[in-house]
């Protein structure tokens, strides 16, 4: 046995010897599957906390499933992981998807498991096919043909009642049209009818019958009520035998391009207490614990929170942090954590770029939080920007590059009073649309110019030492805006790249579908869009506000959750006297 299956088999006994391992007898039995690789799916936190939150149920017993590194293309060849069962003998199949290039993996692991891709082609004795995970909360139909039951809100507020129904019924169909009727959150894409107009929008999105016009996102008011952390520790993921735990969810900063920062509103945080409690249990399991949310800096009361946690000699790290967030307290954290290298992203290079995107970080506040960090001993910075935002001008990318050399003076002068000189990193990456933001509307900019900026920007800094620039493919994000905007008719195009291996560039090409309608169009207000009928509680009219704001780069001030009526999502009954939350 190698070592790393012999890791991997300890990791199993371990939880075998603890609650999660469950006999099939009698209950429902779940595959939960990650479409990508086992260390890339141990890393996600939401995959932990789902498989946790169904084994917790008392009759439901899940085990986990992820793609196989080398796929085999035989039939039944992907198995569960707890008890090497095949996917077929689950009474579901229930995808975490986190991004959407990871949307062809789907089809890959349905294929090797010997089901029909499509779900009108699987019948009762098939496996439910569910699909969760944040490219469910954005647009889910490019693969709606694929899925018979989507799970549209956070899994603490929906997996019970959707558990409840599901044992009540024998039939397949049944228990689809249950969970349309009586769970909020969950849509199943057989139930609703959709047309095209001559020019190939959206005509009408329709349910059948009297279920749900729109799905409406059930959410966690209060953050503190749940235990959102690593259920199983393995050396095997990105972190390293490192306790995760989240620290907060969404966002209050409001970058007009960021999903997260709309579709997980309001942003809440944990309590100081619940907060402390975990890092103390945590501390039981680990040496090491990291801090999750949009920008740990940002949760209340932090830096005294950590203060205690390494005062007990727990190991910290973060997420992400903001510049605006590094305060000299929470700097000497940074110091006394070993951390080596933070990030921090400015994302657009000119002053004007980052009031069109509301990121809400001056030039001044950028380098004097480098000077900081490298004073704290920080010795390495890693620096992301976009490039092809809305109203992006040549100017605007040239401003990535003076801006760079600006952050390079500063480091090295404060670095050369440490005697010790670390190294710059900035990643550039195609600025992608997404749904329920305000620049849902806007088109993604033509690859050939995405090119042409990466290349002015590394051209720039070619000879720029201890810089180094990584950049994104701009085909590849191309593919991914192609799936983040697509309605249901995309689904043949992903059928055509599993039958094709991947060959993007062939498939494009010879599709009967034009991709660029998808990507390079800009939308109108009044077009129904594929992801309409999912309700955030985000009013349209907000987001249009804030897009024409950005036109004339204006911004608009953090989110006061509970205290602001102005996007929608907070209404009387969202924050009952819960102090968890700001």
């Amino acid at each position: 046995m190698s070592r790393k299956a012999g890791d991997r088999r300890t990791e199993l006994l371990s939880a075998e010897t603890g609650t999660i391992r469950k006999k099939w007898a009698g209950r429902i039995s779940v595959a939960l599957t990650y479409p990508n690789y086992y260390r890339l799916g141990m890393s996600n936190l939401g995959f932990q906390t789902v498989y946790r939150l169904i084994n917790d149920l008392e009759d439901v017993v899940c085990e986990r499933v992820f793609l196989p590194e080398q796929s085999t293309k035989r039939r039944n060849s992907i198995r569960s992981l707890e008890s090497g069962r095949p996917l077929v003998d689950f009474d579901i199949i229930a995808f975490s998807i986190a991004f959407e290039n990871d949307y062809p993996h789907l089809l890959t692991i349905l294929a090797e498991a010997g089901l029909p891709l499509w779900a009108s082609e699987r019948n009762t004795p098939h496996p439910l096919i569910i699909a969760g995970g944040v490219t469910s909360l954005l647009n889910p139909e490019p693969i709606a043909p694929f899925v018979n039951c989507f799970l549209i809100g956070e899994a603490e507020a929906i997996l019970p009642a959707f558990f409840d129904v599901y044992k009540e019924h024998a039939c397949k169909e049944d228990v689809l049209e249950a969970l349309a009727r009586e769970v909020p959150g969950t849509y199943v894409p057989a139930l609703y009818r959709v047309s095209y107009a001559p020019d190939g929008t959206i005509a009408e999105f329709l349910p059948e019958d009297d279920f749900p016009a729109r799905i409406q996102r059930p959410f966690v008011r209060d953050l503190s009520s749940c235990d959102t952390r690593s259920t199983i520790l393995t050396p095997n993921t990105t972190f390293d035998n490192t306790c995760l735990i989240e620290a907060g969810r969404g966002c209050p900063h409001g970058c007009r391009f960021c999903a997260a920062g709309f579709v997980y509103r309001p942003p809440r945080f944990r309590s100081r207490t619940n907060l402390e409690k975990s890092l103390r249990e945590a501390a039981l399991r680990a040496k090491k614990i990291g801090l999750v949310a949009a920008a740990v800096s940002d949760v209340p009361d932090i830096a005294s929170i950590c203060r205690s946690a390494l005062d007990a000699n727990v190991q910290l790290s973060f997420s992400s942090l903001r510049a605006d967030g590094l305060r000299p307290e929470f700097l000497e954290i940074l110091n006394q954590t070993g951390v080596k290298t933070a990030t921090i992203a400015p994302d657009g290079g000119s002053e004007r770029m980052r009031r069109v995107i509301n990121k809400g970080i001056s030039e001044d506040t950028l380098l004097t939080a480098v000077e900081f960090l490298v004073r704290a001993g920080i010795p390495n910075i890693k620096l992301y920007f976009m490039v092809g935002l809305p109203t992006e001008t040549m100017a605007d990318v040239e401003a990535v590059v003076t801006l760079c050399k600006k952050v390079k003076h500063r480091f090295l002068k404060a670095s050369r009073k440490r005697q010790k000189i670390g190294r710059i990193t900035v990643s550039l990456n195609s600025f992608i649309p997404k749904p329920f933001t305000p620049f849902q509307w806007v088109p993604f900019e033509d690859i050939n110019i995405l090119k042409a900026k990466i290349k002015h920007v590394k051209d720039g800094l070619r000879r720029v030492a201890n810089v180094q620039v990584h950049a994104d493919i701009p085909r590849w994000a191309y593919i991914q805006a192609l799936l983040s905007r697509g309605d249901r008719r995309t689904a043949d195009l992903l059928v055509a790249a599993h039958e094709n291996s991947g060959n993007w560039a062939r498939i494009l090409k010879e599709s009967v579908l034009n991709p660029d309608f998808y990507v390079y169009r800009k939308r109108s207000f009044d077009e129904v869009l594929p992801w309409d009928f999912i309700d955030h509680g985000i009013k349209k009219s907000y987001l249009i506000s804030e897009y024409r704001k950005s036109l004339r780069a204006e911004t608009t001030p953090p989110c006061a959750a509970g205290r602001c009526t102005a996007c929608g999502v907070c209404k009387e009954d969202v924050f009952p006297g819960s102090a968890s939350v700001l």
